[in-house]
């Protein structure tokens, strides 16, 4: 299964860049590229790629208000690749419907683990981010949208142990691969794990998942 990947930011030798290393990989495609806001949501709607690397710093239109505006296109992920290494950015982030925040110096095998993350419907967070992220929502009132209410959540005490533990490892951004093998796991096992997390907080994705965490306080991050 190919996955076809659009890359927009203001300067074409990172484009370029960012091309070359990711068509190394024999199942991704980049099938196009755009230098600024207004273009990008005209080839993502035109293109329709699987996932769009998008930067926030982009003339015309910047890549919040991007993200926003394609936020329920539902078939492109989005995976802000940006210079930001700002907390902020990342909660804005999150609740433009983005599924991904990389910093630009990522290695291109994080890069190529971003992609194939969204792609399959999970989140990606920079990791030496996560803990900060953590601690800029902790204690906040979290505006959540549309599709949850906090009100109508079952308690976190219906988390088993292990779940716990998921959802732990998950808050600090590692992939399911990653849980895995922290926990001696299979992925499968993982993923099922996930799902029954979703299903009892009643959040669909990993990224509201987390969300419901750092509100509630289910887990405590090292340091804290």
């Amino acid at each position: 299964m190919v996955i076809t990947i659009l890359v927009a930011d203001d300067h074409a030798l990172l484009r370029q860049g960012i091309k070359n290393a990711l068509e190394l990989e024999p199942d991704f495609r980049v099938i196009g590229e755009a230098g600024d806001g207004e273009e990008t949501i005209e080839k993502v709607r035109k293109l329709k790629p699987d996932v769009l690397l998008l930067d926030i710093n982009m003339p015309r239109l910047n890549g919040l208000e991007v993200a926003r505006r394609l936020g329920d296109s539902g078939h492109t992920k989005i995976v802000i690749l940006t210079i930001h290494d700002d907390d902020s950015y990342v909660v804005e982030v999150i609740r433009s419907g983005a599924s991904g925040y990389l910093l630009k110096d990522v290695e291109p095998r994080m890069l190529v683990q971003a992609i194939r993350c969204v792609h399959g419907g999970d989140s990606f967070i920079y990791p030496t981010l996560a803990k900060r992220l953590f601690n800029q929502m902790r204690g906040q009132e979290i505006r959540r949208a549309e599709s949850v209410k906090i009100a109508d959540l079952p308690s976190e005490e219906r988390l088993t142990g292990r779940e716990k533990e998921v959802l732990y490892y998950t808050c600090q951004g590692l992939s399911n691969l990653a849980i895995a093998q922290k926990l001696f796991l299979s992925e499968k096992t993982v993923k099922n794990h996930l799902t029954n997390i979703f299903r009892k907080i009643n959040v669909t994705d990993r990224t509201q998942a987390v969300l419901y965490a750092l509100k509630h306080k289910i887990v405590e991050l090292p340091g804290d």
